[in-house]
């Protein structure tokens, strides 16, 4: 009788992910329905300590002089174009590209004890995170984002309608209790420090890459203990979470630390992550290291960008084989090739400056696979 209650039960699910439009367990599932970010609105996010303390340095000083002003052209611009482009690669490529509504990020709003006006939707793998056919709202640590995800509430109630679950952690309060008065960035040898308290729980969606049934994350400047402990509960015995060591000294994001490329193949930032300190599961794939980032000329580039060097592994896999990535990085796309990989090239540097480039301008919706277990 138990057997046959699973067998049911597994049949429903493999029923109800042919049904519902938000199917996704893995990075690399053959991809076939995204959400895209936006640019329009745009606004150069606040001042506030939990924003500059994760910006690298000359882009830091510069963004905490113009907070709150929005973009200007020479920024948006380029951005927009490679962005325009991206977006049709990926229709060329049959994925079905759902968009945000684009929103005024120069209006303030506010919560007890502080105001703030927006940033922009340019990255929707921070604010949401898909785990099946759920899709949760995260608590995010930026106060400029609060109320990012509004901007993606027509696409979410469409997808609610046709059956998907949609779920949202408790919204944070952001008070000064939860962020360290004294945080500094730590030195070369000092141990790795964060700017969050566990005074709440707050996370973002990208400091998660899902792996089936096991779900792995680092601890950062925007993901705190308590947030991981609120998703390993919501999430239930039916997933493992798994925390992954980083060594980065203003961590923010797995995408540019660690990240799957398919089932046995682990990319891997060996500036940021010791391999023998990995989860020992992860140990059992093959651990491709990451070449050094072809350097970025630009001066604008680097003034202007949120990111750091490593976004040179912030890829987007289309399935186990192909994989969009920037055609700057040159030692990047060689190694994939290496690995037995398809690079499809497509420019997207000037994306940066809004926060990140493929896997953060995304959030795959839909990709074609069921839940399965790999370790």
């Amino acid at each position: 009788m138990q057997l046959q209650m699973r067998m049911d039960a597994a049949a429903n699910a493999v029923a109800a992910s042919a049904t519902c439009p938000v199917n996704s367990h893995n990075e690399w599932d053959p991809l076939e329905e995204i959400i895209v970010g936006r640019l329009e609105g745009a606004t150069i996010p606040s001042s506030h300590p939990v924003v500059t303390c994760n910006i690298p340095g000359l882009a830091a000083r510069a963004q905490s002089l113009v907070a709150g002003f929005r973009y200007p052209a020479f920024m948006i611009e380029p951005a927009q174009r490679e962005l325009d482009g991206f977006i049709a690669l990926l229709q060329s490529l049959g994925v079905t590209v759902r968009r945000p509504d684009p929103v005024d990020y120069r209006r303030k709003f506010g919560a007890p004890g502080w105001t703030s006006h927006g940033f922009c939707n340019s990255c929707p793998r921070d604010s949401m995170l898909v785990i099946g056919d759920e899709i949760i709202e995260t608590p995010m640590a930026w106060p400029c984002r609060y109320f990012e995800t509004h901007s993606y509430r027509t696409i979410l109630k469409e997808y609610f309608q046709k059956g998907a679950r949609w779920t949202s952690a408790p919204k944070p309060q952001l008070t000064d209790e939860l962020f360290d008065p004294d945080f500094r960035l730590p030195e070369k040898g000092e141990p790795i420090s964060y700017i969050l308290t566990e005074f709440e729980p707050v996370f973002d969606a990208a400091d998660f890459f899902r792996c089936g049934r096991d779900i792995f994350v680092t601890r950062s400047n925007v993901t705190n203990l308590m947030g991981i402990a609120w998703l390993r509960r919501h999430l239930g015995e039916g997933y493992r979470v798994h925390e992954i060591e980083s060594r980065c000294p203003n961590p923010m994001h797995i995408d540019t630390t660690i990240l799957p490329l398919g089932p046995g193949k682990l990319l891997v930032n060996p500036e940021y992550i010791d391999v023998a300190r990995l989860p020992p599961i992860l140990k059992t794939w093959d651990i491709l290291i990451a070449p050094e980032p072809d350097p970025i000329d630009s001066r604008l580039l680097k003034v202007t960008s949120m990111c750091g060097k490593w976004l040179s592994m912030n890829i987007l896999m289309i399935d186990e084989t192909r994989v969009i990535v920037d055609p700057h990085h040159k030692r990047m796309m060689a190694a994939l090739k290496a690995w037995g990989l398809e690079p499809i090239p497509c420019e997207f540097l000037h994306y940066a400056a809004f926060g990140g480039a493929f896997h953060c301008a995304t959030l795959d919706i839909r990709r074609r696979g069921t839940l399965q277990s790999y370790f």
